[in-house]
């Protein structure tokens, strides 16, 4: 069964001046002739996305949207009409918003977070920036300790709202922010804490001794591209940490000491060197 706003994988069927037709269990949906793979063959599996085309009908392509069915993504809207709004999100055909499913009336050039969903009238994929109203954080699908995707949602006193894994809601504190985030930013990160009453505390990058292990092999490579010598200490900033290394001063630090335990770097107040550069 095909999924409409999502990727698929398809046999083709015949190919024709125009195209080829994909097997979709009937007469086959076109994938123009500008996005075939060159050299595909009959009988070939090939990956696309499915969309309705400006004639309503189904239609195939190997470019990839800024996001599929059931994304939250922030979108860059082209053109309005009495009806609703127009987003660019990467394929020939833009995505509509109904003027029901804007927060305000949408203006042209404006950017706008929305969830990307099909339209049970039509069938279509459309979007709808009432994202508000379709998280929840009453039943949990995640754990403490899960990496998850999230998506800055909007700045908080004490840090900011982000979305989780396109479900729920959480908290990033100011104290974990390392750089500049704006609304629609998305990164990975993992689950530090979830409250009795549900509320969720996150955190950005990976978790645990995997994250600490990736960020030693960084150090050592930043090491070794720099003369083995780097004028950070665990008596710099937070700010100049996160420019350099693109890690907090704590997991700085931890880094430090492991790669400082096991005798590969020594430390002293100019920096941090390679063991083996002394």
């Amino acid at each position: 069964m095909i999924q409409i706003g999502r990727y698929n994988i398809l046999k083709v069927l015949r190919k024709t001046e125009i195209g080829v037709y994909l097997d979709d269990g009937d007469e086959g949906i076109l994938l123009p002739k500008r996005f075939v793979p060159p050299g595909v063959r009959n009988g070939e599996e090939i990956e696309v996305f499915l969309y309705h085309d400006s004639e309503n009908r189904v239609i195939a392509t190997t470019q990839r949207p800024k996001g599929i069915v059931g994304d939250i993504v922030l979108l860059r809207c082209v053109s309005t009409t009495g009806a609703g709004a127009f987003l660019d999100w990467g394929l020939m055909k833009d995505l509509f918003v109904p003027k029901s499913q804007q927060l305000r009336l949408m203006q042209k050039e404006g950017e706008y977070l929305v969830k990307i969903y099909i339209d049970e009238q039509t069938g279509r994929v459309a979007a709808n920036e009432k994202i508000e109203f379709q998280l929840s954080n009453d039943e949990l699908t995640v754990k403490e300790m899960d990496e998850v995707d999230l998506v800055a949602y909007r700045k908080s006193d004490i840090g900011w709202v982000v979305i989780i894994n396109n479900v729920h809601t959480g908290l990033l504190h100011d104290s974990q922010v390392f750089r500049d985030i704006e609304v629609g930013d998305s990164f990975r990160g993992f689950i530090k804490t979830i409250r009795p009453d549900n509320k969720i505390d996150v955190v950005a990058g990976k978790a645990g001794y995997q994250k600490v292990e990736d960020e030693t092999d960084k150090l050592l490579r930043l090491l070794n591209e720099n003369g083995g010598t780097l004028p950070y200490n665990d008596k710099s900033a937070p700010e100049d940490i996160y420019r350099v290394f693109g890690m907090s001063k704590k997991t700085f630090k931890m880094a430090v000491g492991a790669l400082y335990r096991e005798r590969k770097i020594t430390i002293d107040e100019k920096g941090i060197t390679l063991a083996t550069a002394k």
